[in-house]
This record gives structure tokens, sequence and C-alpha cells, in this order.
């Protein structure tokens, strides 16, 4: 075991951070409002594609999922194969949707298909949803990156107001334009950091290639199938909840999708999809072979979780300890350089995501609530700073509602990101699917209490499964808040159809 020193962190921060402003300099320097919202419509789609690889995977993905083989075994891939599915329905559903209405924001769409309040309450979900998702990712990413310093030297507060300002920063000016290149060196950095932590385990366990496949496939944690009915990662559910993630949290987001509408056309667009699905289903089940070879590695030379405080003493480990299992690992037990190459890796996949949140943000508040598609009586100028002062408000807001989770904070945190993305995503799955699937108005000024009461009645029903039928309904609460949302659309219908 080895002590991180407090230069090499520093060095490595400053190193990456420079060059990611200079990557920033270089795709904002002849930056306008177009560039900012939508990259002029010109980025490369495969660029696009790389890139969304690690904002996909983001700091929560890079820290809680090797550590979640240690309770779950590889019963997050069957959530993965879904994305797949999920990815095809974008592709041939809402791409084609997004690029014949020429959207900035998706949430217009729903201004067109239903009226003024499906739309606000729309546009407000997505803010909610991604305001809480992305402060959650970067909370996790300070809180490690906290504890390499030396205890109690700097305190919290100035750690995450640093990381935020830096992301404020870089974003300010270039929008998606700079973050589609950013995602190239997050989803680099990030791979780097992972296929050399499992080269240096191998080679500490004097491991070649087929010992090294062997000693994981040949292990309980390789298991990827839960057929158990009544466990949240039942391989079904599982399945059917990654189709459902992934036309949510992609296809029914701002961020993502500012990215593919950046593309130059449908067909391009469509290219980065398909390219991305396949990709993502590769880079998570690396993530989770290195955390099966992260546990191995502990019990065969380490003498077990509880050794390096990542369980008690009779080898029963909690939730939250799981996600310390790669950052423990990584930064003490491998060598300096893969604990600085995890830095990096862990500083990349937090910038290029907490920048993207900051963006997809300031456009739907620029786009859905300030109008700048609508008015004419706005300038150049006077939407710029509207812009910009958005932009800084977002950046505070984040800094504030990491420190409340550092106060409160005591669940694993990927559980928590698809928690909140289920109870907050379901209904725009119902708003967008029901505005797809039939041809019927709705009454357009009830929808924020149908948009209130189907996560409302989502919670309660888990609550009770839970407690009179020992039964979790794992990710399929986005589904179930759907289709509440989509029952309720129904019963609120205009008879009249639209053409």
């Amino acid at each position: 075991m080895h002590q991180f020193p407090l230069s090499w962190l520093l060095t490595a921060f400053t190193l990456y951070t420079a060059l990611l402003f200079f990557i920033s300099w270089l795709t904002s320097r002849k930056a306008d409002t177009g560039s900012y919202f939508s990259g002029n419509k010109k980025s490369p789609w495969f660029i696009v594609a790389y890139g969304m690889v690690g904002t996909s995977i983001s700091g929560v993905t890079f820290i809680s999922v090797p550590g979640n083989v240690l309770n779950q075994n590889f019963f997050y891939m069957p959530l993965v194969l879904g994305f797949v599915v999920g990815y095809v329905v974008i592709a041939k559903v809402l791409i084609p949707l997004y690029y014949k209405m020429n959207l900035t924001s998706i949430y217009t769409y729903l201004e067109h298909r239903f009226g003024f309040f499906t739309y606000k309450t729309g546009a407000s979900v997505f803010m909610i949803s991604r305001i809480l998702g992305a402060a959650v990712r970067i909370f996790v990413v300070v809180l490690v990156l906290h504890t390499f310093l030396p205890g109690g030297s700097v305190p919290f507060w100035l750690v995450t107001f640093i990381f935020m300002f830096l992301i404020f920063l870089y974003t300010f000016k270039g929008g998606v334009k700079t973050i589609i290149w950013t995602d190239v060196l997050q989803t680099t950095f990030m791979l780097l950091a992972v296929f050399l932590t499992i080269y240096s385990v191998a080679r500490q366990m004097d491991w070649n290639l087929g010992s090294l496949v062997s000693s994981v496939t040949s292990s309980d944690y390789s298991n990827w199938f839960d057929w158990k009915w009544s466990h949240g990662t039942n391989v079904i559910k599982q399945f059917i909840s990654g189709i459902f993630i992934t036309i949510v949290m992609t296809g029914l987001d701002q961020e993502m999708m500012q990215k593919n509408l950046s593309c130059k056309n449908i067909k391009e667009a469509q290219k980065n999809i398909f390219t991305t699905s396949i990709t993502i289903v590769v880079v998570n089940y690396f993530f989770l072979f290195m955390g099966a070879l992260l546990a191995i590695f502990v019990e065969a030379k380490l003498g077990g979780m509880h050794n390096i405080g990542l369980a008690d003493a009779a080898g029963v480990f909690t939730k939250a300890q799981t996600d310390k299992l790669f950052p423990v690992i990584a930064s003490q037990y491998l060598g300096l350089g893969v604990g600085l190459f995890f830095i990096i890796g862990l500083i990349s996949a937090s910038y290029p995501s907490a920048g993207g949140a900051l963006t997809s943000l300031t456009t739907s508040f620029c786009i859905d609530f300030v109008g700048f598609n609508k008015r004419s009586d706005l300038s150049d100028k006077r939407k710029k700073a509207i812009r910009q002062r958005a932009h800084a408000g977002f950046a505070i807001l984040f800094f504030l509602i990491i420190l409340v989770l550092n106060a409160v904070n005591n669940q694993t945190v990927i559980d928590l990101v698809y928690l909140l993305a289920s109870y907050t995503y379901g209904p725009l799955l119902g708003f967008f699917f029901f505005g797809i699937l039939t041809k019927y108005q709705v009454k357009d000024r009830f929808m924020p209490y149908v948009a209130l009461g189907s996560p409302l009645i989502c919670y309660l029903a888990d609550l009770a499964g839970k407690e009179f039928l020992g039964f979790g309904f794992g990710f399929t609460i986005l589904i179930m808040n759907g289709l509440l949302t989509f029952m309720g659309m129904y019963l609120l219908r205009i008879r009249k159809q639209v053409a």
C-alpha cells in the first residue's frame, strides 16, 4: 500500500484542466448563439458517437459499477443489453421526429402537439431531473477527490467551488460545440484508466491473457442472470428497464439529444446512435470485468475486504462501501501510475458530463422558458446576456445542491441516480409516446397534475410492494410511471384528433 502524493494529484488535475481549456479555446473562438445551442449543425457523427460513450458512462458509472459487482455480480449487463433496443427506438422514431421539426429544444415538440401547459411541464420535468442527476454525478467525483487531500486540510465546500467554477468557465462560451470535443477527451482517458487497471492487476497476479479471462469467467461474480422475480435485479426487469431508461435518459433528454441534433443530418445522427449502442455494451462489460478482477485481487493479495476497510470482520460490506472499491485499489495498491490515471479518468469522466448538464439546462431555459426562438424583441446582445446569466445561475445551483448531498447522502450513488431518473423522467416518457402513438389532443391545463400524480402513485406502490409483498419494482418503476402518465392523458383526452 502507498499513500497517493498530493503533488501528483494537483499536477494531474492542473494538466488535465489546462488541456480542457485549450480545447475550449479552440472550439469557441468564433462561437455564437448557434454554436452554443446546436454546434451550427456541423458536428462529425463519429466524434459525437465516440464522445457519447464517455457521457453515457459518466463519473457515477466510473466509480459505482465496478464495485456493484460485489453485491450484484454481472446483473447489470441485461440492463445494458436493453440499452441497445432503446437506442434503436431513438434512431428510428425520435431522431426523425426531431430533425423533421428542426428542433433546438426537444420539448418544443410538446407545445406543437399538446399545448402550453404540457410543454412547460415537460421542460420543467427535464430541468428537475437533470439538475438532481447531474448534481449527484458531480458530487461523487468531488467527494472522491476530496478524500485524496490530507485530512481536513481543504474543506469540502472549497473543492466543490473550484470544481464547479472551472466547469463554468470552460463551457461559458462554446456550449455544445465545446462539449462534443471535450467528450472525446473524457472517453479516451476514462478507458485508459480502466485498461491500465486491468493490465496492472494481471501483472501483479502473474496472469497471461488466458488466465486473466478465465479467473473472471470462472468466478461467481460473472453470473449475468438473476431469475428471482422478487428481486429488483431480475433479468427480465433489467432488460425491459434498460430499454426505457435509454429512451428517456438519452432520447428524451435535452443534454444527450442536443449533441445528436448537432450532426449534419438524420442519417449521420442515426449512424452515431447505432455506433454508440454497440460500443456502450462493450465498455460496460469491461467496467464489470474490472470490478470482478479487483474483487479477486483483494481476496488473493490483500486478505479480504475487511483488511482494507471495505467490510467488517465478518466480510460483510454495505452498499456505500462498494463505491470505494475502484478508488481505493487503484490509488493505493496498484502503483502510482495507475493511481494517476485513475485520477485523470475520474476527472475526465466528470468535467464534460457536468459541462453538458450546464449547457443543456441553459439551452432549455433560454428556448423553453425565455422563448429565444419566438421573441423578436430580444437582440443578439440581450440573448447573449440572458444565456450567460442562466449559465452562471445553474452553476451556483449545482454548487448548493452538492453541499446538501454531502450532508445527507447515504445510498449507493448509481442507485440514487437511476431512482431519480425513474421518478422524474416517467412523465416525459408518457407525454412523448402518447403524442407519437395516438392522435388525441388532451386537456392541456391538467397535464401538470398528471406529471405530479404519476410519480407519487409509483412511490406509494413501491413502498407497499416492499412492505407487504416483498417485491421490489427496481428500475421498472420508470415504465410504471410512464404508463400511469399515458393513462392519465388518455382519461383527459379530447375527442378531437390531430390530423
